[in-house]
């Protein structure tokens, strides 16, 4: 069968290797120069860096498991740490070494700055989360879940409220309630400890994956074509054209705005929430004491540190920080940090449409219904999670089995 795969994003990718493991002759079309699409390395005044700042879980199993499929090794390539969140105004909360739910619960009887009762009614609130199955009301955003709660404390504002923000690019205030009970569930609810641990990259995000795919896919027979912007597709009972050529089947994995035109589809997510990733060059000796802080002043919301003296803030969700020019963020974000030694650098990548917003329902969430030939893939596919790295991967195998099951594939 000769297939075609458009966007070589994260959900693309995945979708190729599948098909091309599965012994069919693959068409890759990348509008752009490089694979990855919104997760993906670029170079800013000459540095290598992140368009934006992905951490991973270990909770992604179909993300690492493509990642070693390909040739590269999570253990090398990631810093796994157990989940901490580290407030320096004082609060903390870390994951220890102990098997789940031990973990968890020791995590949140030791965090800082919060009195027992607040912590025994989380406990019990979260164990009755566990016996409803993470089920929620599904146009109930994540603010009024927890108000239902009763989760109106230290562990809101310091917790539930800043992991919504990490997980969803969204604010607790719009964000859906379901989607954010579906990533405890398989993290903070998980009954496998790896499962909460802090995946944190030590490359590029080219090297976790995308560039490791494009290399494997090569070496299996995949025509890649790169710079090729499609601009028609269609589809009969028996064939899909992409631009003129024919195909017995295809893989749609743009980006959602994309959609539309390509297949004439207007369930598309509608709202957008902008990120911002603002690096700042230190000393090279410069460090946190975790790789990964919570910023509790204005603007910037969490800090990753990329080794070297460069760190990385990032600024999810629409907010006063859009009004900003890009020096003026990141002199606040310098000084939100604090650090001592002078900044050597700075650079700001922002994207005003950097992901769907997370909204209540999100969960029913699906791209309509495409040609029985075309399968639509990227993480706003995949309704089960936010727009994640797991959610795009989940996606481009899910459209890649419609599509073997349609050829008849045993693989």
């Amino acid at each position: 069968m000769h297939l075609a795969v458009v966007g070589a994003g994260w959900a693309g990718l995945a979708a190729a290797v599948e098909l091309t493991a599965a012994g069919h002759c693959v068409d890759l079309f990348e509008a752009g120069r490089i694979a990855g699409g919104r997760a993906r390395s670029v170079t800013l005044d000459g540095r290598v860096l992140d368009n934006g700042q992905h951490i991973l879980l270990g909770a992604y199993r179909d993300t690492l498991n493509i990642m070693r499929r390909v040739g590269a090794d999570p253990d090398i390539l990631l810093e796994r740490r157990p989940l901490a969140v580290i407030d320096p105004a004082g609060f903390r909360m870390q994951l220890a070494h102990l098997p789940a739910p031990l973990n968890v619960v020791s995590g949140l009887l030791t965090a800082t700055t919060v009195n027992w009762q607040e912590k025994l009614k989380t406990a019990l609130w979260m164990q009755g989360v566990k016996w409803r199955k993470f089920r929620v009301t599904p146009d109930c955003s994540v603010a009024q879940w927890l108000d239902a709660a009763g989760q109106t404390g230290r562990l809101r504002q310091q917790l539930w409220e800043p992991l919504c923000l990490a997980a969803m690019n969204t604010p607790a205030e719009r964000a859906s309630a379901q989607v954010f009970a579906n990533v405890l569930r398989d993290s903070l609810g998980s009954a496998s400890r790896e499962a909460t641990d802090l995946l944190l990259p030590r490359v590029p995000l080219g090297e976790l994956f995308p560039e490791p795919a494009i290399r494997w896919l090569n070496a299996h027979g995949c025509n890649i074509r790169f710079s090729h912007r499609v601009g028609e597709i269609s589809a009969t009972e028996n064939t899909v054209r992409v631009d003129g050529e024919t195909f017995d089947a295809a893989v749609i994995a743009v980006a959602p705005q994309h959609l539309a035109h390509l297949l004439a589809m207007s369930q598309a997510p509608e709202a957008y929430e902008a990120i911002a990733t603002v690096y700042l060059q230190y000393p090279e000796k410069t460090a946190l004491p975790f790789p990964l802080i919570k910023l509790s002043k204005k603007h910037g919301q969490w800090v990753v540190d990329r080794g070297n003296g460069l760190f990385a803030c990032v600024l999810s969700g629409h907010g006063d920080w859009e009004l900003l020019d890009d020096s003026a963020l990141a002199q606040a974000l310098h000084e939100a940090l604090d650090l001592p030694g002078a900044l050597r650098w700075q650079g700001v990548i922002r994207e005003k449409r950097a992901t769907y917003a997370c909204l209540p329902g999100s969960a029913l969430r699906q791209p309509g219904a495409s040609p029985a030939r075309i399968a639509v893939a990227g993480d706003y596919c995949y309704p089960d999670y936010p727009a994640t790295l797991e959610a795009a991967v989940r996606s481009g195998q899910q459209a890649a089995a419609r599509m073997l099951r349609l050829t008849g594939s045993n693989h």
